[in-house]
């Protein structure tokens, strides 16, 4: 027997803000954010505004950093158990969003640790004080739709993938209107996260037809926009939203490999966003998957009309085609070109790697890797060398 979760309702294209009105009858919501984007732009305000109509006392926590901390975490939970709201409201990027699905378990159980709930599976019940609402300002993480939440403990330089499907959240809105606000940068690594998550996903050992279907038209989708939406243009920012939410579905149920068990890793370690990690490390993640897959991802040059003759021809046109688009989107190619110093990248490498071992992203990677292979596949990524091991 399989399993497949999404959040019970979702909301949108333009204007989904107003679905929060649907909240009549709750009595507090606590809206967690990030702050600056979301306030600048009259977001936040609005999402304010619309639970007050609804008749709901809002409280609002800002400040949320990128790669949340365990510390913020505690932090935020604190103040839910003074406020108690019945409502958890996340607005965002994928970091105040997965810092407020962390923060919900410790308002529910005050009594867990970090390390109680850090392993896959350890998250007890949830919802019996509030329900959480997720709405996405950027379009990568897919964390709305999402079992998973990225917290960083900065005494370890870790970043610990927190997975059950007790922080998947109720209600998913996703407002088109928002990712215009974007600056092209954080598109381009949010856009390639996306991506990352699709193919992974198609190739993950939880896949199923249902997560197979959502993650070939969330590829199709994000491959024919993320250029268009790098440059700016608003149709195609409001489909690359879709998409990255459609990758996020995929990725929940099908579960993802080691592009993100090493992203993980290297983003702590050298101060890298994520998304960029990730873009890096795709190509050279192929090349060492396709030893055991290769007509997995054949599968997915042809959904994309690449050319190639035999199935290693159309991985080639694959991995081939991620690189040009991180050329389009002025993505480096490696480590070494985002500026990690060699002699850091020397002493981190093997830490890295056997921290890597133990990411949950790793045991659902189709071949099975040692930290010697992660090791290599760094230094392949770190100098721009093929894996041919």
């Amino acid at each position: 027997m399989a399993r497949f979760t999404l959040p019970r309702d979702l909301y949108f294209g333009k204007g989904a803000l107003e679905e929060l009105k649907n909240l009549k009858g709750h009595k507090k919501a606590m809206v967690i954010t990030g702050g600056s984007s979301m306030e600048k732009f009259g977001f936040l305000k609005k999402v304010e505004n619309t639970l007050k109509e609804a008749g709901l006392e809002v409280t609002v926590f800002k400040g949320v950093e990128p790669d949340p901390s365990v510390e913020t975490v505690m932090n935020g939970a604190e103040k839910m158990r003074e406020f108690e709201p019945d409502v958890i409201v996340a607005i965002g990027g994928g970091s105040p969003i997965d810092a407020a699905k962390a923060m919900w378990v410790f308002y529910e159980h005050p009594d867990k640790t970090f390390d109680d709930i850090k392993d896959p599976f350890t998250i007890p019940r949830l919802r019996n004080k509030a329900i959480f609402v997720a709405i996405p300002s950027t379009s990568g993480t897919a964390t709305e739709v999402t079992a998973f939440s990225v917290i960083t403990d900065y005494s370890q330089k870790i970043k610990y993938p927190l997975a059950d499907f007790e922080i998947t959240p109720d209600i998913a809105i996703l407002d088109t209107d928002i990712p215009n606000t974007m600056p092209p940068k954080l598109v381009a690594y949010t856009g390639m996260d996306a991506l990352t998550h699709a193919i992974e996903a198609y190739l993950a050992s939880n896949r199923s037809r249902f997560s197979d279907s959502l993650a070939k038209e969330s590829i199709i989708s994000i491959v024919d926009n993320i250029v268009a939406s790098y440059n700016g243009d608003e149709e195609a920012r409001g489909e690359m939203h879709i998409a990255q939410c459609l990758a996020g579905m995929s990725f929940s149920n099908a579960l993802l490999g080691i592009t993100h068990s090493l992203a993980h890793k290297i983003g702590a370690q050298y101060e890298i966003p994520h998304g960029c990690c990730n873009a890096i490390l795709l190509p050279y993640v192929i090349q060492f998957n396709a030893k055991s897959s290769l007509s997995r991802y054949a599968d997915i040059a042809r959904l994309l009309g690449l050319q190639g003759g035999t199935e290693k021809q159309l991985v080639d046109s694959l991995i081939d085609t991620i690189q040009k688009l991180n050329t389009l989107l002025n993505i480096p190619s490696t480590l070494k070109q985002i500026g990690v110093e060699e002699d850091k990248f020397k002493s981190t490498v093997r830490y890295i790697s056997e921290n890597a071992v133990l990411d949950p992203c790793t045991a659902s990677n189709p071949r099975e890797a040692s930290a010697q292979d992660f090791e290599k596949i760094l230094e392949c990524a770190y100098y721009g060398k093929s894996v041919t091991f």
